[in-house]
């Protein structure tokens, strides 16, 4: 089925405007969360693929697309709590909620929160329960596994991730992004080239690149506390059924960050491995991808 491509908006009660595009279909509605450099528009051939009984919609979070950024985001509850004035304006009572990357700490979150509005979260290779850690970079420029940074300030002023990154979008610097992602997640196949440039035009709108860093790093439902934040045991109260989906080859989320998934979830969440996937099944095996994520919403 056909995905708009013309942008809905919704004004927040908090000032903000989020983007979205929808996908029509039946009643039953999947909510899309997207990660980190990424954006609605990234998830268009899930969008399209996905049987027509679903009514899919897929917003751009605070500071991506063409939704706005006029507050800092302080922690993965402020774009919970977006999406919970989002689908209130929408008049959406139930929902299942699929987060990608950051996007599954920002569902994790969510189905936290507001308890009675998800049916279903699945989670695809998904920031962990204990965050996704940014460390302290070397002299030699390389990450210092031994140390994690604490404070935003800090993450902002790293020469190490930070600020190459920022600085491949301030000089909108297209093959050097196009290089990244083919180094740790276009690793097994790429989009077709029209696709892969409109892809490249949305991560150029992020804004807020290193508090998405720092959010993720300081993230932590898990019962155990670490270096950036001391762990709320939240996770417990995450009673929803969960699938969580990784990439056999995932350069970004590593295995041991799913392994934590699974640990903290303690046998409430259904794991399933992506054979030939790394950290974007929907390029990798976009037809595994489908099949699973609708067998486990129909059981």
């Amino acid at each position: 089925m056909t995905v708009s491509e013309r942008l809905s908006f919704v004004e927040l009660l908090n000032g903000e405007t989020l983007s979205y595009r929808i996908r029509p279909g039946g009643e039953k509605l999947i909510l899309l969360i997207h990660g980190n450099m990424t954006s609605s528009k990234h998830w268009d051939v899930l969008m399209e693929k996905l049987s027509p009984e679903y009514t899919v919609i897929a917003p751009d979070l605070r500071g991506f697309g063409q939704s706005t950024y006029h507050a800092r985001v302080h922690h993965i509850k402020d774009f919970s709590d977006d999406l919970k004035s989002f689908v209130d304006l929408l008049n959406i009572k139930d929902l299942h909620i699929i987060g990608w990357s950051t996007g599954g700490a920002i569902g994790m979150q969510f189905c936290i929160d507001y308890p009675n509005l998800c049916s279903k979260l699945i989670l695809l290779a998904s920031a962990s329960t204990r965050g996704y850690p940014i460390y302290k970079t070397s002299e030699d420029g390389t990450a210092d596994f031994s140390g994690r940074f604490t404070t935003i300030e800090e993450i902002e002023n790293d020469t190490g991730k930070t600020i190459p990154m920022q600085t491949l979008y301030d000089m909108k610097n297209r093959e050097g992004l196009k290089a990244v992602w083919n180094a740790v997640i276009y690793t097994h196949n790429q989009p077709d080239e029209k696709r892969y440039d409109e892809y490249v035009d949305d991560m150029l709108t992020q804004r807020n690149l290193a508090d998405i860093y720092h959010v993720l790093n300081t993230f932590n439902i898990s019962h155990l506390d670490n270096e950036a934040a001391k762990g709320t045991g939240e996770v417990d109260l995450i009673q929803v059924p969960v699938l969580n989906l990784y990439g056999e080859r995932d350069r970004v989320v590593t295995f041991a960050m799913t392994q934590e998934i699974i640990e903290d979830f303690g046998g409430r969440a259904k794991s399933i491995q992506l054979d030939s996937c790394g950290h974007s099944p929907l390029v990798d095996d976009l037809e595994q991808l489908t099949k699973v994520i609708e067998s486990f919403l129909t059981q």
